[in-house]
């Protein structure tokens, strides 16, 4: 099988990489359990004190799911959604994260991007939320996070308005908090500088200030979800 995603740990910077390029960086069964080994990976290691999360090639970021296991998706899928409980355990790392995005980050790219506690992008990236333009939501944590970050009425105009959004919007909005030429040079710099920092103060102000629970908001995403996958095979129940 080849290896979808990639850990690399420097002077105490892990450097997480989507390896997909071909397919836009979007995920899949194999990719998402490549994830969940390298966040095992993650969590057992006492050498990383800031993780970056990147992407293979110039182009997408993350273009989200698979639209082909998409189509085939279940409202039992959705209720045990993958994506969202791997993004969860991002979100929840005692390690500080930070996304790279350059290209799109569209769907559950965007979700993961969101999952991270800071984002550089590059000048040619993309954000967009088209979950609704398939009879779908935001499941990942995308109905949960994006109106934290940016606000209920931005998110709003990108989940029910269909907007997708350039990297200087973002930045203007706060869904990114630097625009850079080169976003993987810079995250990794940013976390080096990080890693300079004390790592158990580090991870108690980030326990303080995620202490808000998420996890009734993100059972909620997964529960309407499931009803439109209901509705997709023909089923009243």
């Amino acid at each position: 099988m080849v290896l979808t995603v990639h850990l690399r740990i420097e002077e105490r910077v892990g450097f997480l990489t989507l390896d997909r390029p071909e397919k836009a960086n979007a995920y899949n069964a194999a990719l998402l359990e490549a994830l969940k080994e390298r966040l095992d990976e993650v969590e057992q290691a006492d050498v990383i004190d800031v993780l970056v999360v990147a992407s293979a090639g110039d182009g997408a970021f993350c273009g989200g799911a698979d639209l082909k296991e998409i189509n085939h998706a279940t409202p039992e899928d959705a209720r045990e959604l993958v994506s969202q409980k791997l993004f969860d355990r991002l979100a929840n790392l005692q390690q500080v994260t930070i996304a790279a995005v350059q290209g799109a980050a569209f769907g559950g790219g965007l979700e993961l991007a969101m999952a991270c506690d800071l984002r550089v992008a590059g000048p040619s990236a993309r954000f967009a939320l088209p979950e609704t333009s398939l009879g779908l939501i935001p499941t990942a944590g995308g109905c949960t996070r994006l109106p934290r970050l940016i606000g209920v009425s931005r998110a709003k105009e990108m989940i029910l308005g269909g907007r997708q959004i350039d990297a200087e919007t973002a930045l203007d909005w706060g869904l990114v908090h630097r625009l850079v030429g080169r976003p993987r040079e810079n995250a990794l710099e940013w976390a080096k500088n990080i890693r300079q920092l004390d790592a158990v103060a580090l991870a108690a102000a980030k326990r303080v200030i995620d202490r808000e629970d998420l996890s009734a908001s993100l059972r909620h995403e997964r529960e309407e979800e499931a009803l439109l996958y209901h509705r997709r095979h023909g089923s009243n129940d």
